[in-house]
């Protein structure tokens, strides 16, 4: 198997865990069910991780990097002030969370209170993601105060993670009702603290 063989194997073996796992959760997803979604045998996933929880944390490291790789998107449209960034960046939070089937596209949400005391090295990788997302928001608000769109008048890394929490907390509701209504307060939320 070459170097590029090889790491597709690991791309696919993610890609097929991300999808599973945001459906049904980390418990309830086994290694045989994985390694049938990607076609790959156990052999091959023993080469890529040691366990389950590497596998794990590798995945979640590389949803976070796809994340905020469309979060940065949101962020470089120049186009924009940073307030309608920031309206950007959440209402792309909504339109991903708004299937309840999320296919791989929420597992923060799907995965941070399961996970978070059955692997160690899943908290951290958790952790440092929702970190970089923090941040960006927080980066956002001091531009935004910068050019005048927003008119905050908290401290930009204690509003930037309490939205974060708000936001994750309107995502969970929002999976038990079936429905946006804690999102689209959460919006409204956002829009009252930011003054946008």
């Amino acid at each position: 198997m070459t170097v590029t063989e090889q790491s597709e194997t690991r791309e696919v073996i993610i890609a097929c865990s991300q999808v599973l796992m945001a459906r049904k959760g980390y418990t309830a997803v086994g290694l045989n069910e994985i390694l049938t979604a990607a076609h790959v045998p156990k052999g091959s996933f023993y080469y890529h991780f040691a366990s389950k929880d590497a596998l794990g944390e590798a995945m979640l490291r590389s949803y976070f990097e796809g994340y905020l790789a469309d979060f940065d998107e949101i962020l470089s449209r120049d186009d924009h002030t940073w307030a309608e960034r920031i309206g950007l960046y959440f209402a792309s939070w909504i339109e991903s969370q708004s299937s309840f089937d999320c296919q791989g596209k929420c597992l923060a949400v799907k995965l941070g209170a399961e996970v978070a005391d059955l692997s160690e090295s899943m908290r951290v990788a958790l952790r440092d993601g929702i970190g970089e997302i923090t941040n960006r928001i927080e980066r956002a608000i001091r531009a935004g105060l910068d050019d005048g769109s927003v008119s905050s008048p908290g401290d930009p890394a204690a509003t930037a993670s309490a939205l974060y929490e708000l936001w994750l907390g309107a995502s969970v509701v929002a999976k038990v009702n079936r429905s946006t209504t804690s999102m689209d307060s959460a919006l409204a939320h956002t829009r009252t603290v930011l003054g946008i």
